[in-house]
């Protein structure tokens, strides 16, 4: 039986390779995507104090250190049973939506949209993002890192460093925002809602406009029928910050809605002996393994799930995008994945909105941002939506408020498995008799690209067996054994194909 790897994977963060097994026909008979690292954050957190942990997570990775660092404080808010004030709230939020803009833009532009812009069949040397300034000219690249300036600039700005921010503390944040730091950020604002609807116009002219475009998205090769899970707000509009966590089915009908003190009534962790990364499941379905469909306990979160998963967008000009799309793809829920991307555009756009609905609050000078904890600390949940999916950190303290006890889902640990099932189906469609080129399997990593993964801090639990392979070489240096640690599950047979 012959195996194909992509390895790296590419246009991610964090390592991962996916292993193909064709049969005898040049079929795929089954393909793995491993996760081949271990960082552990989980375990090393273990005995600090809980008020570390905002500045110890938000260095999990450096895409998404102000997810970390938000969930954390939530988390150590609700260990100390404190309320920050309304203005500390803002002024987390506020920070948040700048960096939502700087992260969505970065995938579209720079992760996502070569495939896209370029074309899934271009040159490897052309597929990135200076292939994609190449082709939209240097005016739109400046755009780009103009965005990625001013939403860095506003993190800096309230956070204290543009990346790994310090701003969060049990209770609410360190910082006050003078007004001309408002009005600064404002603008930047402003700017940034005007760069969100010129991008939505973007993936108009080169994705939607193009057939050949629109037909990878609403055909079957990348569709998954799943449940889809997002943060909302009390009217169940989409929201980042804060909220309750609601999940519908693959009919788009509501299946739960709880509260992040209550997740682990509702989800539950797989672990596979050929990867570091968890599956988690939604505990009231169970686990089915890798299917789809409402019997299966399988679920999404992304930015394709928060829309799925809300009755709609908490700013007009979303709202307007968030209408089309589902207009466009024939109603609500939407099962594409690769309309993920244009979700994604719609977020970057209601992020900014909220940006300038938050900057011109009145409140967001206040100088009332902290609330001194005076309850001895226990245990909290704090829950986001980073970029990725669903944040989730817990906590548990002695009464000195030292950690005895972490558990961390992260926004790609929720998506592992409609990731396995994703790339796993796009390869049975795409290679067939045996013939595979660098195009075809680019079209593969499509699959999981739309997710837009980070693998740096999804790797938490170690299954129990190391991903080793040992290749043993003669004086000549010719291969005369390969010595393998449960690396990948053995390719089925024949009959079981069958």
């Amino acid at each position: 039986m012959e195996r194909i790897t992509i390895d790296p994977i590419t246009r991610l963060e964090g390592h991962g390779k996916i292993d193909i097994f064709l049969d005898d026909k040049g079929d795929v008979a089954n393909s793995y995507f491993q996760i081949p690292e271990l960082r552990g954050f989980e375990r090393f957190c273990v005995g600090r104090p809980i008020e570390e942990m905002p500045l110890l997570t938000n260095r999990i990775c450096g895409v998404c250190p102000e997810a970390h660092h938000m969930a954390a404080a939530k988390a150590a808010d609700a260990a100390y049973q404190i309320t920050p004030p309304r203005t500390a709230k803002l002024l987390r939020e506020l920070l948040y939506m700048a960096f939502y803009c700087t992260d969505h833009t970065t995938h579209f532009y720079a992760l996502g949209g070569p495939d896209f812009i370029i074309g899934p069949d271009a040159p490897v040397a052309e597929r990135n993002i200076l292939g994609v300034i190449h082709k939209v000219g240097m005016e739109i690249g400046g755009k780009v890192i103009q965005m990625r300036k001013f939403g860095h600039k506003v993190v800096e700005m309230i956070g204290g460093r543009k990346v790994h921010p310090a701003v969060a503390i049990p209770g609410g944040v360190t910082k006050i925002l003078s007004e001309g730091e408002r009005k600064e950020i404002e603008e930047m604002g402003r700017w940034a809602i005007e760069f969100a609807q010129f991008s939505l116009q973007t993936f108009n002219d080169i994705v939607l406009a193009n057939q050949t475009y629109l037909d990878l998205i609403v055909g079957d090769i990348y569709r998954d029928e799943t449940y889809y899970m997002g943060l909302v707000d009390k009217n169940n509009k989409v929201n980042f910050y804060d909220g309750k966590v609601r999940v519908v089915n693959p009919e788009g009908k509501e299946f739960c809605k709880y509260a992040p003190n209550e997740y682990m009534n509702h989800l539950a962790e797989h672990v596979e002996p050929w990867t570091y990364l968890k599956f988690p499941y939604l505990k009231n379905v169970g686990w089915k393994g890798f299917t789809d469909g409402k019997d299966s306990g399988v679920y999404m979160a992304t930015p394709l799930s928060r829309l799925n998963a809300a009755d709609g967008m908490a700013t007009p000009l979303a709202q307007e995008h968030y209408e089309k799309m589902y207009e466009t793809l024939g109603g609500k829920p939407v099962h594409q994945r690769l309309a993920i991307h244009w979700a994604r555009l719609i977020e970057l756009l209601y992020a900014a909105e909220r940006w300038v609905e938050l900057a011109t609050d009145p409140e967001i000078t206040s100088s009332d941002v902290h609330c001194k904890p005076t309850e001895i600390p226990t245990e909290g949940v704090g829950i986001v939506e980073a970029p990725r999916g669903t944040l989730t950190h817990h906590y548990w303290t002695d009464e000195r408020g030292i950690l005895t006890q972490v558990n961390l889902i992260v926004g790609t640990t929720n998506n592992y498995a409609p990731i396995q099932m994703s790339t796993k189906k796009a390869a049975q469609h795409l290679i067939k008799g045996g013939k595979v080129n660098e195009g075809l399997l680019n079209m593969v990593e499509m699959a999981f690209r739309a997710y837009d993964p980070c693998f740096g801090c999804a790797t938490h639990s170690l299954p129990g067996q190391m991903p080793l392979e040992v290749r043993l070489h003669d004086q000549r240096g010719e291969l005369v054994d390969v010595v393998t640690q449960s690396a990948i599950p053995e390719p089925l047979s024949n009959a079981e194909i069958a």
